[in-house]
């Protein structure tokens, strides 16, 4: 069994009364496709994107038996008025909840909430639920803000009271420090390790320690920064007992890695060297399958370089189908 917990979809319309500042899907002529359009973003989209029957023919196609699927990232516009935001976001989750009835042994759904506004977003969670949505996906920074900022503490407490589970998305934002072509490889794995260091460093990760979050693509360069992370806060080489005298910022509370080990990544991180760091370093168990898709091409079939690697059948369930479902926090299907 596999599943794939990062993949994405898009509503094939929005309200004819929307507003302005909602996006547009437009007509491709003599295809099924149809164009995003909002803000500065154009992206065709195919119609597995929006069409149940489609998505499940390409899950069939490529060896894929589930799907976990959360909103493309361009829709994450945290920039949005508030209301605004928050009537986008309705509409997303209920054009992803509808989706995912059509097929519900096949597709996972996740929602979308306004972190414009943590509050508000913390209040939306329960409807999110309620629609039948597994949980939430969020970006990887809020209008430059860290999720670790204390802001945000009333919407990961309120996830982690619902059990819901939170997807964080690397977002690329612009940089005068890298050009504008390094935004979706070194931009994005930057902002998936400031991310995941943000609600270490900032205390998030301590204050809800039952909150199962993910992040994509294995949040970016954060397993490679841990180790001297780990160093900082022990004063030991890999990952020995303490040594407070040479414990450059002492602390008492869990460890950095510690803390690491308790979220989930996806494993969409394109070379199997990385994946097994990433199980010596984080754990079999934190690891899951992602792919991007219908953004990106799958591996052919799904998976193919994780079983190339030789693993443990035991472990390589665990990150093909069962750490899905832990992250989930729901019974496999028999």
């Amino acid at each position: 069994m596999l599943i794939d917990v990062h993949a994405h979809v898009l509503p094939k319309d929005y309200p004819a009364d929307a507003p302005k500042c909602f996006p547009r899907m437009e007509p491709v002529d003599g295809e099924t496709a149809r164009v995003l359009v909002f803000g500065a973003t154009r992206f065709t989209a195919r119609d597995v994107f929006f069409e149940a029957e489609r998505r499940v023919e390409a899950m069939d196609a490529s060896g894929v038996d589930a799907e976990v699927v959360t909103p493309m990232p361009p829709l994450l516009r945290y920039d949005l008025p508030v209301a605004d935001g928050l009537r986008l976001a309705r509409w997303v989750n209920e054009t992803t909840a509808a989706l995912c009835a059509a097929a519900p042994d096949r597709l996972y759904g996740f929602g979308m909430v306004p972190m414009q506004d943590p509050e508000l977003a913390a209040a939306e969670l329960a409807s999110v639920r309620d629609l039948g949505l597994y949980g939430v996906e969020i970006a990887s920074n809020v209008r430059g803000a860290s999720l670790g900022d204390e802001r945000f503490l009333p919407f990961f407490a309120e996830a982690q009271r619902l059990d819901l589970p939170v997807f964080v998305h690397a977002m690329p934002t612009p940089t005068d420090r890298l050009p504008p072509s390094t935004m979706g490889t070194y931009v994005v794995g930057v902002e998936g390790a400031l991310a995941a260091a943000s609600l270490v460093a900032g205390g998030i990760a301590a204050k809800c320690p039952q909150l199962r979050i993910s992040f994509s693509h294995a949040a970016g360069g954060f397993p490679l920064m841990l180790p001297r992370a780990q160093y900082f806060w022990g004063g030991s080489w890999n990952e020995g007992p303490k040594v407070p005298d040479r414990a450059v910022m002492p602390d008492d509370g869990p460890s950095p890695l510690e803390y690491a080990r308790r979220f989930y990544y996806d494993s969409l991180v394109f070379d199997r060297r990385a994946i097994r760091y990433l199980i010596d370093l984080l754990g079999h168990d934190r690891l899951l399958v992602g792919s991007d898709f219908p953004a990106m091409p799958r591996e052919d079939p799904a998976g193919a370089t994780l079983r190339s690697m030789d693993l443990d059948p035991a472990v390589l369930a665990d990150i093909t189908w069962h750490n899905a479902f832990r992250f989930l926090g729901v019974r496999p299907p028999r």
